[in-house]
């Protein structure tokens, strides 16, 4: 028989407080290896919260937080964490404006080296070939030779996922991908989130409701610190407790 496989996130009665104030109230939740969640909320929910200490940013009052089981996440530091494979993207993209996509791409790789050397180093066969295929996975092969201060938003957006992506990370953490977007560009990373999603895990936190639609996956809705409900977007857009804190009626 296959042993089943561990979950990659574990989280369990994870308590944050600032000042007295419960950030997280003994929030637990799982993700699933290949899984694809969103995770809802209003604000001061605990989202962002949640997302530090699961990279590490902070510790825990109370609670137990493994990656793949093996990995306790509030006794390790970022760096640590970042390169156990775990990945976050925050709401503002971070990316290299003068450099070239294919250049922030390379500056991205998965290599002990430093960013400046990196663009004068030789890379080899295969780590061209990576840069391609997450070129082509991004949606920005075309764009490879421009400039990044020359890309829209929504492709920023983009190219900082690849810039991730580029680190093989086995869980990957995107807060409000989104945020300013045109509607095509939501939609096509939609598309690009469900595609990565599968070869490993993904959580986003989001607001917009017709992008978390759009996504088709299981929502966790966040309230005061801890899950309020759980379920398909339906049962979570028709569940009274969410409609009254969170979506209105």
């Amino acid at each position: 028989m296959n042993k089943p496989s561990q979950p990659v996130l574990y989280l369990d009665d994870v308590t944050v407080s600032f000042d007295g104030f419960k950030a997280l109230n003994g929030l637990s939740f799982v993700v699933e290896p290949g899984e694809l969640r969103t995770i809802i909320g209003p604000n001061g929910a605990g989202k962002t919260t949640m997302m530090d200490v699961i990279t590490g940013k902070t510790r825990p009052d109370k609670g137990t937080a493994f990656f793949k089981g093996v990995h306790d996440l509030t006794k390790l530091d970022e760096e640590t964490i970042a390169n156990l494979g775990i990945g976050r993207k925050f709401q503002r993209p971070t990316v290299f404006d003068n450099h070239t996509v294919s250049e922030n791409l390379e500056l991205a790789l998965k290599a002990d080296r430093r960013a400046f050397r990196t663009l004068f180093a030789r890379i080899g066969a295969a780590q061209n070939e990576r840069i391609e295929a997450v070129m082509e996975q991004i949606g920005l092969a075309e764009r490879a030779r421009d400039l990044a201060g020359s890309l829209s938003h929504g492709q920023r957006q983009w190219l900082e996922i690849g810039m991730l992506l580029m680190q093989d990370p086995e869980l990957l953490l995107v807060d409000e991908p989104v945020a300013g977007m045109t509607d095509h560009e939501t939609e096509q990373t939609a598309a690009l989130l469900k595609q990565i999603a599968g070869a490993r895990s993904v959580v986003v936190v989001e607001h917009d409701m017709e992008f978390v639609r759009a996504l088709a996956t299981k929502v966790t809705v966040l309230h005061e610190g801890s899950v309020l409900s759980e379920g398909t977007v339906d049962h979570v857009q028709n569940d009274p407790k969410v409609i009254e804190v969170y979506l209105g009626r």
